[in-house]
């Protein structure tokens, strides 16, 4: 990506045109430009946003085909439109800061990401679901975005959790979720028996659902460690490939809210909890990668690796400020997990290549309602 380009994207314009016509200009450059890297670190590009079946060894009790386009319908069904906002994690807030990467990750990939040069970074924090109102003391999934600009123009995206596995194993598992979370226009709800239905037939939702039930949600962003959920193919400059789970480990410390503080959260803190952080200083992350062996679960984002692998730190992240969603640079981008610098590259997991064409979806839609 030229530096053309990636001025488009920039938060620190002060020019302020409409934002249906930014995000149409960074939207060309985004989707059109999603496949590239990933296709010539030895990844692969999901086009079509067509996948049917689960991954070799899964089963479902259910397979019909998901499509980008069902799965942001089944969205819009579960929360309503809400013109100019995104169809999920629309609850959110900008952040700017930067991240060095440690240059002794070179032996594992050769991605710009650990050349050790200070690199910005737009990235947002969200909460989890298709409601810009939904309570942050839900029990649902927290999420971190980031956006790197790297030495030589290019980006580099990264979509996690707070939690250390997904949801679903395939795509039909996500769209029959929401599915089940329509609302019923009659009484303006969701049916709890059709999402206990669910539950019950979508075995690979168990392992997130018990995490969340049984872990508080956390008091700020900054006291979160965010997965990248998936697996991904990480290349060497001699080409040797290794399979690399990663995360954001806090410096601030890991917290939940006690049961006390739960009860009594309001619905909206950590926005404010997270400015009140940055006056105080910046806030840090670790870059942690776990490293895979043979026979570790590549393509399934619900399974996670046993403990007592390998670990690396690759950098620090280092965020050092705020801004209200609907006005942070980051409201312009979609970040699609398959933009990729060259030396990271994608595994045949079918949710991870389902993600780029659900991105893009909704992030077409978002631009139509303006």
């Amino acid at each position: 990506m030229s530096t053309d380009q990636t001025r488009l994207v920039d938060p620190a314009e002060d020019s302020k045109p409409s934002r249906r016509g930014v995000l149409v200009t960074v939207g060309r450059v985004v989707l059109a430009s999603a496949a590239l890297p990933a296709l010539a670190a030895g990844g692969h590009a999901a086009s079509s946003g067509v996948l049917t079946g689960p991954p070799k060894g899964e089963s479902t009790e259910k397979q019909t085909e998901a499509t980008a386009e069902k799965v942001v319908d089944a969205l819009e069904g579960a929360y309503g439109l809400h013109p100019g906002q995104r169809r999920n994690h629309t609850k959110g807030v900008g952040v700017r800061g930067v991240f060095v990467g440690n240059p002794e990750t070179s032996a594992y990939s050769r991605s710009a990401l650990f050349s050790g040069e200070t690199l910005e970074v737009v990235a947002r924090f969200s909460v989890a679901g298709g409601n810009p109102d939904a309570s942050d003391a839900e029990k649902s999934s927290r999420g971190l975005a980031v956006e790197f600009r790297l030495p030589n123009g290019g980006l580099h995206h990264m979509t996690m959790l707070h939690t250390p596995m997904f949801f679903a194993a395939v795509p039909q598992t996500f769209l029959d979720k929401f599915v089940a979370l329509a609302i019923d226009p009659a009484t303006g709800k969701s049916d709890p028996a059709k999402f206990k239905a669910f539950l019950a037939t979508h075995h690979d939702n168990a392992s997130q659902t018990a995490f969340l039930t049984s872990n508080n949600p956390p008091p700020s962003y900054a006291n979160c460690a965010y997965f990248g959920i998936h697996t991904f193919r990480f290349l060497n400059k001699r080409g040797n490939v290794t399979l690399v789970k990663f995360r954001f480990v806090p410096q601030d410390g890991e917290k939940q809210l006690t049961n006390a503080e739960l009860a009594s959260a309001p619905q909206d803190f950590l926005e404010k909890a997270l400015m009140e952080r940055f006056a105080k200083g910046p806030a840090r992350w670790d870059l942690v990668l776990t490293i895979g062996e043979p026979g570790d679960e590549q393509n399934n984002p619900t399974i996670l690796w046993p403990k007592g692998r390998k670990e690396v730190k690759a950098g620090t992240l280092t965020l050092v400020s705020a801004t209200p969603s609907a006005e942070a640079g980051s409201y312009k981008i979609n970040y699609d997990p398959l933009v990729m610098a060259d030396g990271i590259a994608a595994t045949d997991d079918p949710v991870l290549l389902f993600r780029s064409p659900s991105y893009g979806t909704s992030y077409t839609r978002r631009l139509q309602n303006l």
